[in-house]
């Protein structure tokens, strides 16, 4: 019996010391831990994202002013709103992305070679990027929507919750629910995916890429422990990635909100080219990048503190 017992723990030590396996324990905490941190300021980029074309918008007077008015609207809780939902999607699709990068990387290792080529490193956190998609979808979709229902966008009536009379938004459950029943099942679920993906991949492609080449030029061996230029580096991926994909990140929103109350947002696309056309010629070309600074205050740090925590985390495992 002992011996039975004995083999089950060093199956079960090989699984968890795997290192796609300890990949994805450890990216599932990091990016709950980072994107815990800066929940207000994802609220803030998603709201500046969603609203449409027009002088009108609810939401135009900066970061901290937008952060304050959330605060002063719907309390410290608004600042979170969509955060438990965000963590229970943030989780796997943080995790998938990282196990699934040290998954693939061997497979496209060359002959004799210690390290993936760059083009190659772009295509595993391509591949990486497409998995956490597809496996997390629904969430996110969710999240977005929870995100906005409580907001002041002047658009939105039929899906408004009003929290200043107690009315409660719907659950991530209720949400998923209503989705699917009323939008199209399994497809309302996955609606927008396609702008999503297109904005997910090319970004954890360039972030991984970016990650690990800064960390060759700037973490030497003598320092590959120290925290803090690890926050740098993985500052500076995710700024750099992002901002070079936003305008994709845009579409994202726009798509998993297109069909809230029947359109009241006030946009409508055929096509993640339309779309594309459609808000540069009533947006101009700044209509890309809404909420870019926003993205910005959030992504810098989150990156941060995710690549440190994930390199942290990854650690105990070695």
């Amino acid at each position: 019996m002992s011996e039975v017992v004995g083999i089950s723990k060093r199956k079960l030590n090989n699984f968890i010391y795997k290192d796609s396996t300890s990949s994805f324990i450890a990216g599932g905490i990091a990016g709950c831990l980072s994107r815990t941190a800066v929940s207000p300021f994802e609220r803030v980029k998603v709201l500046y994202q969603v609203q449409g074309p027009g002088a009108n918008s609810s939401y135009n007077d900066g970061v901290i002013k937008t952060v304050i008015k959330i605060w002063k609207e719907e309390g410290f809780k608004g600042l979170f709103r969509g955060n438990g939902i965000n963590c229970i999607r943030v989780f796997p699709y943080s995790a998938v992305q990282y196990a699934c990068y040290q998954y693939i990387k061997p497979f496209l290792l060359k002959p004799g070679d210690l390290e993936l080529t760059t083009t190659n490193k772009l295509i595993a956190g391509g591949i990486s990027g497409a998995a956490s998609v597809i496996c997390t979808y629904p969430l996110d979709l969710v999240k977005t929507r929870l995100s906005i229902q409580t907001a002041s966008l002047k658009n939105l009536t039929k899906s408004k919750i009003n929290v200043s009379k107690n009315e409660k938004p719907p659950g991530m459950f209720r949400s998923l629910i209503n989705i699917y029943h009323n939008e199209g099942k399994i497809w309302g679920l996955y609606r927008g995916i396609w702008p999503t993906t297109l904005g997910v991949a090319p970004y954890v492609s360039l972030n991984f890429t970016i990650y690990e080449k800064l960390k060759e030029f700037f973490v030497p061996v003598e320092h590959k422990y120290d925290s803090i230029v690890k926050l740098l580096v993985g500052a500076a991926s995710g700024g750099i990635s992002q901002t070079l994909i936003y305008p994709f990140d845009i579409l994202r929103r726009r798509f998993q909100v297109l069909s809230m109350g029947t359109g009241e947002m006030g946009f409508a696309y055929t096509g993640v080219t339309h779309a594309l056309v459609t808000i540069v010629k009533l947006e101009g070309y700044r209509g890309l990048y809404k909420g870019l600074v926003a993205n910005l205050f959030k992504i810098c740090p989150s990156m941060a503190i995710q690549w440190a925590s994930y390199e942290l985390i990854k650690e105990q495992f070695i």
